[in-house]
């Protein structure tokens, strides 16, 4: 059986755009976006592998204390990147 809350979901979500009431939202305007930082709170999805990696590099990695992981990641999504772009 369908609650109150429910019923009013579905009316909202079945509801053409042009009927919604836009009157109380302040329009914005291009100097409210000018420092607007894309992708600041962007935070891929992580997977946990097991991956194999030479001795040297890990120690290379970790020579420089705690967050070996996150460089190790930072190094990976350098290399994607730039593949990526000489793809395209």
């Amino acid at each position: 059986m369908k609650t109150e809350a429910d019923k009013e979901w579905e009316h909202l979500v079945n509801m053409p755009d042009e009927d919604i009431d836009f009157s109380d939202i302040p329009k914005t305007t291009a100097e409210m976006w000018k420092n607007a930082e894309v992708g600041k709170f962007y935070r891929p999805v992580k997977k946990q592998v097991t991956v194999r990696i030479d001795a040297d590099i890990l120690a290379w990695l970790q020579a420089d204390g705690a967050g070996y992981q996150t460089r190790l990641n930072q190094l990976l999504r350098e290399a994607m990147l730039q593949s990526l772009k000489k793809a395209a």
